[in-house]
């Protein structure tokens, strides 16, 4: 009699509670949501709870142990909402670093080019070539410095005694006449007869 009593009071429990069929399909919803989340990556260990939860709260359905079911299906809900939040502040991390190293490759890249800059900027300028027939011009280095090489050096000028008087003064009858001579005999004839043409008379 007390088993029976015992066993008809337990139908009466199971009973007087409905089966939780909006808790368990809540369950189920935050379960999948988990999923799109990428819980499966960032969370799989909540994401695991949520999921036997499940499963035991549909186990608790099929043996119509509904209280059960709704407090599993709670359960489950719980685990798979955490794994979902957690799934996307892993996500958003992973954002945020994958931006960050962007950044970082752009700044490297940025100094690696300033650099170049700098050392292209900090060469000498190329010198000029010469053609041919134009050489180019000898640095003072080469060019010998001056009576180096090009001519040798003068002696050096003496001076000389200056000459006597006697040496200066010309010879006797010679030297320079200071009058006219007369003119001779021949020239004055040529003169008074004149210019005779060839052929007689003029």
């Amino acid at each position: 009699m007390a088993g029976l009593l015992a066993g008809l009071l337990a139908l009466a429990g199971c009973a007087s509670v409905p089966p939780p069929n909006d808790a368990m399909n809540q369950a189920q919803t935050r379960l999948q949501a988990a999923h799109d989340a990428g819980a499966a990556d960032y969370d799989p260990v909540d994401l695991g709870f949520a999921q036997d939860k499940f499963q035991q709260a549909q186990a608790a359905m099929a043996d119509r142990k509904y209280a059960l079911a709704a407090d599993l299906a709670a359960e489950s809900g719980a685990d798979a909402d955490l794994a979902r939040t957690k799934a996307n502040l892993g996500a958003a991390r992973s954002k945020i670093q994958s931006k960050m190293n962007t950044n970082a490759e752009l700044r490297q890249q940025g100094a690696e080019a300033a650099a170049a800059a700098a050392a292209e900027f900090a060469k000498p300028l190329p010198v000029p070539s010469y053609g041919s027939s134009a050489p180019a011009p000898a640095s003072s280095a080469a060019m010998p410095a001056p009576n180096q090489g090009i001519l040798p050096p003068a002696a050096p000028v003496e001076d000389m005694p200056a000459p006597s008087a006697s040496a200066l003064a010309p010879p006797p009858g010679q030297g320079f006449q200071t009058t006219p001579q007369a003119p001779s005999q021949n020239q004055d004839s040529n003169a008074t007869q004149g210019f005779q043409p060839a052929g007689g008379q003029p």
